[in-house]
């Protein structure tokens, strides 16, 4: 049985904003875009890739990670100095940092992350290893 995930497919709203903010993180974390077509972009990590679309066959224009599904996406961030930088760069690249009165612990003690949220309302916590 094959293990690991195979990818990740993300409706968007507004796929120029989309394009900035996910592009840039996704870089920042090592990504790199894979394919680009009209509706979408692909960047992959590895064995696994992530896609931002605007299908067709998209029913509303609001995203909200606080209904039913799923809530965020926890990616590698590489060190803690290069959470730390991700961080630091990251309001001028389309993505606010949430819980930062608790960085980088907002995970608890033994948790170094930080939490940005997209101004399409997507969450991710970049993960730190020690």
């Amino acid at each position: 049985m094959a293990i690991g995930m195979h990818h990740i497919e993300i409706w968007v709203a507004d796929l120029v904003s989309a394009r900035m903010s996910w592009g840039w993180l996704l870089a920042e974390l090592g990504w790199s875009v894979d394919q680009e077509w009209d509706n979408g972009t692909s960047w992959r990590c590895g064995d696994v890739y992530l896609v931002t679309t605007r299908p067709p066959a998209l029913s509303g224009s609001a995203h909200d990670r606080r209904l039913p599904g799923i809530n965020h996406l926890a990616l590698h961030g590489g060190s803690e100095a290069d959470v730390d930088r991700v961080l630091g760069a990251a309001a001028d690249n389309g993505w606010n940092s949430l819980y930062a009165d608790r960085y980088p612990r907002a995970g608890g003690p033994d948790h170094y992350a930080a939490y940005l949220e997209n101004e399409a309302g997507f969450k991710v916590e970049v993960v730190g290893q020690n």
